[in-house]
């Protein structure tokens, strides 16, 4: 009988999307222009080929982490789901933090995780910065309408007349002033008549609004700051609270999928839809925003800030160091677009932030991995194995062996070795005095090589120090996996090997957890005071054969070590570097 299949996990915004579609008057008259527009640009288009438009909004200012994960496969896997289309849109509104490098760098890692802004033949890769023209022009409308002013307050001044949660603020002294006194200093504003800080554009809204959000909040300001996309043109940029509804209507999204804490910020979202489509400047039906609860990983920090003081430090050797929750920085560790989506959809979505333990994205990695890596033999800790009677029973020349590619997956064929006089071991297959329990090599003790003979050990050789540098044994005749008779030696251990006669020398990068705090930078802590001394360990060991040919950034399960990629940097021919994705199981100490 066959287990029972896993309930989906909760995803409340899936019911919203089933809800909306399946009413008849949801979004009525949706047309698409085929491309971004205002409302005369939508009014004669065609229906909507899409029945839902989601986008995934990053700003141009660094690299997504795995936090931006969640937002990626949430808004491209509903658009997929529900036969709709996800836009990429660069929220380019700040020129000073914004670089042409990250936009690219973007672009990839969507592709990467396996989403395409591809939709029945069109792309919708669109840049907030082409919109600036509209953005401006719907800023002089709210402004002749009354809905806007220029505030020539100081920042500090307009600070403390904000108020607070518990006291309501107060009018601007220049708030009442004429319509065309306004529009002039907009103008104004736009023509870089004004140093920056000046002044600002606000909406004209209710500044004893509970909502403090609501408080005649700032739509542009002054930058005299070339952007990567439009130059010097600007000098006046949009705020991202004015920018984010006007792009999401210009594009036809319906469903304007956020994180929680720009919840407080929808009301205004709404209020400035409304009155923009009431001005004539925007398509009616008008997307609606949701939000999400962020999804937060144990041992991980993802502020933008924190994670620049880490690469600019030297903590980390850049932002794909293979220890980074940067997207860029999980590939080059190893880990796969399949296993980020699992964890993903198996965390479910919920209007809660919650807390996702690490060890839950390594398993989604290892279920991934277990069914596709090929294996190979691995010593990490070299230790001299000596054949003492090696022409004896086997002869001259060296002894073929050979083992499948993958236990379940015949289809990869077989993979071959040879075992020869002098063999490299794991130093800690050895022991002179075992332990209690111990059934690897001691002596007296016979074990079995993985895929090739059993042997008995015999004795060891140490050096001036004490130090055990090689281990002498014999191999047993008839004892050769695979042949007849190969069982009739019954041994408890079996340990893997390379022979040294084509061992392939290795650079083994071992990687563990950044942090060894759960929440390194929560509660007001140093974070880097969690930073894990143990977090990247380097030894020079040996690989089966095999792995000559292996490619960068190509998987394998490294038997008894777990799971490991061919760095995809700095593995090439004639240099093997390896990098430790995950273990075999979860050993982190809860």
């Amino acid at each position: 009988m066959t287990a029972p299949a896993a309930a989906p996990a909760p995803n409340f915004l899936r019911t919203q999307i089933e809800r909306d579609l399946a009413q008849a008057d949801w979004q009525p008259g949706r047309r698409f222009g085929g491309s971004p527009g205002d409302a005369a640009h939508h009014a004669d288009a065609p229906a909507d080929p899409a029945a839902i438009r989601t986008r995934f909004p990053p700003e141009p200012n660094g690299y997504l982490h795995i936090g931006h994960a969640k937002s990626i496969c949430l808004n491209f896997g509903l658009a997929r789901d529900f036969g709709g289309a996800c836009h990429l849109r660069f929220d380019d509104t700040n020129p000073e933090k914004e670089e042409l490098e990250f936009v690219e760098a973007i672009k990839e890692m969507v592709q990467w995780l396996g989403w395409s802004w591809e939709h029945a033949g069109c792309s919708h890769l669109y840049e907030a910065s082409s919109y600036f023209d509209f953005m401006y022009r719907a800023a002089e409308s709210l402004v002749q309408a009354g809905l806007a002013y220029v505030d020539e307050q100081t920042p500090e001044q307009m600070r403390a007349n904000r108020g607070d949660f518990t006291t309501p603020g107060v009018d601007s002294p220049f708030r009442d002033r004429p319509a065309e006194h306004h529009l002039a200093r907009l103008r104004e504003m736009r023509d870089g008549r004004h140093a920056d800080g000046a002044m600002v554009l606000r909406a004209r809204i209710d500044m004893a609004s509970p909502n403090i959000n609501l408080r005649d909040p700032a739509l542009y300001r002054i930058k005299h700051a070339e952007h990567h996309a439009t130059g010097t043109r600007w000098c006046i940029y949009p705020m991202y609270t004015f920018a984010h509804p006007i792009e999401d209507a210009l594009e036809r999204i319906t469903h304007s999928i956020c994180t929680l804490e720009f919840e407080d910020q929808r009301p205004f979202y709404d209020w400035l839809l409304e009155h923009l489509a009431g001005l004539g400047l925007l398509a009616r039906p008008l997307p609606h925003q949701y939000e999400f609860g962020r999804l937060n990983l144990s041992y991980v920090v993802t502020s933008k800030r924190k994670l620049r003081q880490l690469v600019e430090e030297g903590h980390v050797s850049g932002w794909d160091d293979p220890r980074m929750p940067t997207l860029i920085g999980m590939r080059r560790r190893g880990f796969t677009p399949a296993s980020i989506r699992a964890m993903v959809e198996g965390t479910g979505t919920t209007k809660s932030n919650a807390w996702i333990d690490y060890g839950v994205l390594e398993g989604c990695l290892r279920a991934d991995l277990e069914g596709s890596a090929p294996r190979a033999m691995a010593v990490l800790d070299p230790l001299r194995l000596e054949i003492c009677n090696y022409a004896e029973v086997l002869g001259e020349g060296f002894d073929a062996c050979r083992a499948p590619a993958h236990p379940q997956r015949p289809e990869l064929g077989e993979r071959h070795f040879s075992f020869g006089p002098l063999l490299w071991i794991e130093r800690e297959d050895f022991a002179e005095s075992p332990p209690k329990g111990y059934h690897r090599l001691y002596p007296g003790n016979k074990v079995r090589l993985k895929a090739g003979h059993v042997i008995e050990c015999i004795g060891c050789t140490k050096n001036e120090a004490g130090e055990v540098v090689a281990v002498q044994a014999r191999v047993l005749p008839d004892t050769k996996s695979g042949t007849p008779g190969a069982d009739a030696v019954k041994v408890k251990g079996v340990i893997t090997w390379v022979g040294a006669h084509e061992a392939l020398p290795a650079e083994i990068r071992l990687f563990d957890r950044l942090f060894t705090d759960p929440q390194p930078d929560s509660g007001g802590k140093d974070f880097l005071a969690a930073l894990n001394p143990e977090s990247l360990r380097v030894v020079q060991g040996f690989v089966e054969p095999a792995l000559g040919t292996a490619e960068a950034a190509s998987h394998w399960q490294f038997e008894r070590h777990g799971y490991f990629v061919a760095d995809r940097v700095d593995h090439a021919p004639g240099r093997a570097v390896f990098n430790r994705t995950t273990t075999l199981k979860d050993n982190w100490s809860k």
